[in-house]
């Protein structure tokens, strides 16, 4: 995860110059920096002028450069840089002994071998002995690099990657390593050095490698036909399996084998469509959900440029090394070849890379709206990054035009979503206009003629971003659509080639706000960086046997941490974002469980950002420890109240009314997915379905009638851009023009139902807008 650094402050002093910056506080650019979080509000003053000389300093990765030697007045600036750490290491560690000393966590620490208060206690003293120890090493002895200073080494990284969040974290972990320091001898901390080499995941799957396949890779531009040329292989073949990004990806295959007559099933994280009395069939499910223990003719694996992703990367590489399939067929973008390419040397598969050209035309114009909705021309489709969002635009739109607004989000009921789509690409109807989420930029095949982005910028874990090259060019793409998914259906029930639609004339591509447009512009003329390496996430073995060696109340946080402090990685792969996984883990720690079953819940779509999200996620780990109480009624915790109250009845903010029923969706979500692994624990799955489709229903009466003034909205996006532009900067103080670690790839949000758009972008967003008033005139939704 990548997060917003706040612009704290280590120190007062000049700009340092770059030779300082290979010594200081340079490290290798995992992630951006987080906020400053709620629970800093003891570190001291200075912590607020912290990061200005650690990210002016922050120009290598760790290193020094051979032979090179600082000037005295340079040695102060850095010794004086380090001190001030020294005292905001201190302060965060007797934050942390406030918070989470004996009296608060005293059966955790006595999985760490500490018998009483008194122990712990002089365990704390020895610790800050050491920390200050570090700390004054590098200050006098500019002893930075992780061998000569291990501890300063990763309180410095984590410090770097995420302010003072990052710092709080990685204390704790090196208190409860402190902690364990004389519990393994050399030959087991061998055994976990071991445990943690993952330089050939590949041989995580035997049954594969005693397989002979050859991997096809179908590259190139949006709308060049190499989805659908892998489709038809896996149509003509005997069994297969689509993996896709997102649910109504998935959706959208598994309609297209129906309609013809296929058997199909639908998999996805929370919802499984399996065809009665059929042994054999196809199945379209999200790239998460990828089966590996079936033999199949053919797979394909949609969007295969997400293996660099720097959080869900390790779906793509998992389906690509473990699917047991005799053709692969990965289809994506140029950039990924070279990666693909070096993996199938390495597993001894052939590789077959089929290049494709654009089907039709795509310009990018140089006149954005100005602001204005009343410029649209018909067949405008304008893409947003909220449902709340394109609710508003869509009504702003029919109040300018006069015109009629489809509206098409991958989180719209399947059959919503193709009514609105068949409004919209019917030429004889008054639905001119199209307001959709950037997952169109993912397959939805719509006969768009221009793309309007609304802003470049949106949201990711934590903060705002601008888009990326990738991004851009693969929403932007959509606009001349060649063909739609309705023509190539029809076209593949016919024999001849009569059915196949001519091109509808080149794509053009604009923006809004002229802001925006210089972005696009830049984003078109410009080549994305190739992808240099494949995500990869421990595998629950290597946790399950790691924590053998522990006591068994030691948290799986510490575990964790511990396999990616030591882990060991090939140069073409990357460790994928552990963050949450750690935070999850933290939260369901004090129920007694499995290992393997806290290891589930370790990639649940768990809402923690919701109010009510850790205390749901924490019920539902108390239901699996007891193996019991799974009734979805019996569980206080989700607010199934909200379903016998309307809004107008509802004594809160309009935008608290949305924020509660997005939360009992979330929730409802949540039991799903876990329904599908605690079977026996989740028992009120049909229910949670029926409940599942109620408050879906009432968010999008709810969103129906939401209203948002023009001036507020280019508030908003303003205030998006100043956002990102903010976040933009603090990392160029952190890394410079180094390159970077990887970062998001694709659309949608992981942690959405379906991996699709969020309800709103930040809770900002619900407050500038407003509910209409329920009138007579009936909507098409």
């Amino acid at each position: 995860m990548r997060f917003l650094f706040n612009g704290c402050r280590l120190a007062r002093t000049s700009l340092a110059s770059r030779s300082i910056a290979r010594h200081a506080f340079s490290t290798a650019p995992r992630q951006t920096a987080r906020g400053k979080s709620k629970g800093s509000r003891s570190a001291p003053n200075f912590s607020k002028i912290a990061s200005s000389n650690i990210h002016r300093l922050g120009d290598s990765f760790g290193e020094d450069v051979p032979g090179h030697t600082l000037s005295k007045n340079q040695q102060r600036q850095v010794s004086k840089t380090y001190a001030v750490f020294k005292k905001l290491a201190m302060a965060r560690f007797d934050d942390f002994l406030r918070t989470e000393g004996w009296n608060e966590k005293k059966n955790e620490y006595m999985a760490f071998g500490v018998a009483s208060g008194l122990d712990f206690d002089r365990e704390a003293k020895l610790f800050r002995c050491t920390l200050g120890a570090a700390c004054e090493q590098a200050s006098e002895k500019d002893a930075t690099k992780r061998k000569d200073n291990p501890l300063f080494w990763s309180l410095r990284n984590a410090f770097v990657a995420e302010d003072i969040k990052g710092l709080s974290g990685e204390i704790k972990y090196a208190f409860q390593s402190f902690l364990m320091r004389s519990r393994f001898p050399v030959s087991i901390s061998n055994t976990h050095q071991k445990i943690a080499d993952m330089r050939f995941p590949y041989e995580w799957y035997p049954a594969t490698r005693a397989l002979q396949r050859t991997i096809y890779l179908h590259v190139g531009p949006t709308n060049s036909g190499k989805t659908y040329n892998a489709l038809k292989a896996l149509e003509n073949a005997k069994s297969g399996i689509y993996a896709g990004p997102l649910r109504l990806l998935a959706h959208e295959v598994y309609s297209r084998f129906v309609a013809k007559g296929k058997s199909c099933a639908l998999i996805t994280g929370e919802e499984q469509r399996i065809p009665k009395d059929v042994d054999t069939y196809f199945k379209s499910c999200t790239v998460e959900m990828t089966p590996l223990n079936q033999v199949v003719d053919v797979a394909v694996i949609d969007e295969i440029q997400m293996i660099g992703d720097v959080e869900r990367g390790w779906a793509w590489t998992q389906a690509v090394l473990g699917v047991q399939a005799k053709e692969v067929h990965l289809c994506g973008e140029e950039r990924a070849v070279e990666l693909i390419q070096s993996l199938c040397a390495m597993l001894g598969d052939k590789c077959v890379v089929t290049r494709y050209e654009r089907l039709s035309g795509l310009d990018t114009m140089h006149e954005s709206l100005n602001g204005q909705l009343r410029n649209l021309r018909k067949g405008d489709a304008v893409v947003s990054f909220s449902r709340v969002g394109i609710h508003s635009l869509k009504k702003q739109i029919e109040d300018a035009t006069g015109k009629r607004c489809a509206i098409v989000y991958g989180s719209l009921p399947p059959e919503t979503r193709a009514q609105q789509a068949a409004l919209f690409n019917d030429p004889d109807n008054d639905y001119d206009y199209l307001v959709a989420s950037d997952a169109i930029g993912m397959g939805l095949n719509l006969e768009i003629r221009r793309v309007i982005f609304e802003a470049t910028h949106k949201r990711d874990s934590s903060s705002y971003r601008q888009m990326s090259v990738s991004e851009i060019k693969q929403i932007g793409g959509r606009a001349g659509r060649y063909r739609t998914a309705n023509h190539a259906i029809r076209a593949s029930n016919l024999d001849d080639e009569s059915a196949k639609s001519e091109p509808s004339g080149p794509g053009l591509v604009t923006a809004l706000e002229d802001e925006d447009l210089a972005i696009v512009i830049k984003a078109f003329n410009s080549e994305p960086e190739p992808i240099k390496t494949a995500g990869i996430q421990p595998p629950t073995a290597a946790i399950e046997r790691l924590s053998t060696y522990f006591p068994p109340n030691t948290p799986l946080s510490f575990i964790i941490r511990r396999l990616r402090a030591i882990a060991k990685l090939s140069p073409n792969f990357h460790l994928c974002t552990l963050k949450e996984l750690e935070d999850i883990s933290d939260l369901i720690q004090p129920f007694p469980m499995s290992i393997y079953d806290r290891c589930v819940f370790l990639n649940a779509p768990a809402a923690l950002r919701d109010p009510n999200g850790p205390r749901v996620l924490q019920t539902f780990a108390r239901c699996v420890s007891r193996m019991e109480g799974g009734n979805l009624v019996d569980m206080p915790e989700l607010e199934l109240e909200l379903l016998d109250v309307n809004f107008e009845n509802w004594s809160g903010t309009p935008a608290d009314y949305l924020r509660k029923l997005e939360g009992l969706h979330k929730s409802i979500t949540l039991y799903l997915w876990l329904s599908y692994r605690f079977t026996g624990v989740f028992t009120s799955q049909n229910l949670a379905f029926h409940v599942k489709d109620l408050v879906e229903g009432k968010i999008n009466e709810r969103l129906s009638r939401l209203s948002q003034s023009a001036e507020n909205r280019r508030k908003r996006v303003e205030a998006t851009r100043k956002a990102a532009e903010a976040r933009r900067l603090a990392k160029q103080r952190m890394l410079g023009d180094l390159p970077e670690k990887p970062e998001h790839e694709g659309v949608g949000d992981w942690n959405e139902a379906g991996h699709e758009e969020p309800l709103y972008e930040d809770p900002s967003q619900l407050v500038i807008t407003r509910m209409e008033p329920k009138s007579d005139k009936q909507t098409r939704h």
